[in-house]
């Protein structure tokens, strides 16, 4: 443990023209007494650290002194190239990991070079949740995905509807989706891939042995057709829908966006007042029903017959809430 610190704070003197007593303690999480103590410990052993006397002094690297401490681990390494994701990190329980990569970068880089993670940090920020939604951490997923690093099967069991299955994974890659983490996995023994949400987990127990990957599998690209399968698969009813050119705009906004904009390029020529009939694919009439009253006057329904008449009751309404005072 206290190697560890003397390394850390070799490298944060490296890293910096020099460092108070207070900014090294908050960084090693230590009291100043220890900072005084194994910056001495690092002198007697030959690390020429000076201590700058005042109330601007501090602690510094004397005569450009550089370790050969920097050698990033496999953890280390993987964990910075997630770097620009810290709430994943911290999620799957790798903060501590990044943190130690990104020191040993910083130290072997040039002086003129060693602001660059601050600049950046202030110039790009990553905020994958959905608005008004708070985020969740499943309790089980830094299980998970100590399993995908080490490529270890997990036994885990799952719920499907109101019951619970066991399954024996080999856990490939994790996704985080809108604020939701999910992992894709192949039943041991079986030859297709799976997707599961992490937070419906209720166990997952580590086994001893580890799968051979497959080179070939490739995680984004399954991720995309999966999740493109997924959004086409609840798509099981078809709704008619005639739409002014504001409508026709605001569509993609209102129903899933890929769906909209094919009906639309499927769509025949406007009519004389400018407005277009789509045939548009839809979970159910009852979520086209929420979705289409977000274009108001712009859309006019057509088919089917029971929708339509929701939306007539609907305008009847609207029109009664809306009638100025005194009218019929």
């Amino acid at each position: 443990m206290r190697a560890a610190r003397l390394i850390k704070m070799v490298l944060l003197l490296q890293s910096r023209p020099s460092m108070t007593a207070a900014e090294l303690a908050e960084e090693l999480e230590v009291s100043e007494r220890t900072v005084t103590r194994d910056a001495q410990a690092l002198s007697e052993a030959g690390v020429p650290v000076y201590a700058d006397r005042g109330r601007a002094g501090g602690y510094r690297l004397v005569g450009g002194y550089r370790t050969r401490l920097t050698g990033l681990h496999r953890g280390e390494a993987e964990a910075l190239f997630l770097s620009g994701v810290p709430g994943a990190l911290r999620e799957m329980g790798l903060e501590d990991a990044a943190s130690a990569a990104r020191l040993k970068v910083s130290a072997a880089l040039l002086p003129s070079l060693r602001d660059a993670s601050r600049t950046a940090a202030q110039r790009f920020h990553l905020d994958a949740p959905n608005w008004f939604k708070e985020p969740k951490t499943p309790a089980l997923l830094p299980a998970v995905a100590d399993a995908v690093w080490d490529d270890r099967r997990i036994s885990a069991r799952y719920r499907r509807g109101e019951e619970e299955v066991s399954r024996e994974l080999e856990p490939y890659g994790l996704v985080l989706k809108a604020g939701v983490w999910y992992l894709c996995a192949r039943v041991a023994g079986g030859a297709s891939f799976r997707v599961y949400r992490i937070d419906r987990f209720t166990a997952v127990e580590p086994g001893v042995e580890r799968f051979e990957r497959e080179p070939e599998f490739d995680l984004p690209a399954f991720w995309e057709e999966r999740a493109e399968q997924f959004a086409r698969s609840i798509l099981r009813a078809r709704v008619v829908v005639r739409l002014s050119p504001e409508g026709v705009r605001r569509l993609p906004y209102a129903l899933d966006s890929l769906s909209a904009r094919e009906a639309l390029a499927e769509a025949g020529a406007p009519d004389g007042d400018g407005w277009v009939t789509v045939d548009l694919p839809v979970e159910s009439e009852e979520v086209a029903h929420t979705q289409l009253t977000a274009l108001g006057p712009e859309a006019e329904v057509l088919a089917p017959e029971g929708l339509r008449r929701r939306f007539s009751a609907d305008a009847a309404r609207l029109a009664r809430l809306y009638r100025p005072e005194g009218g019929a």
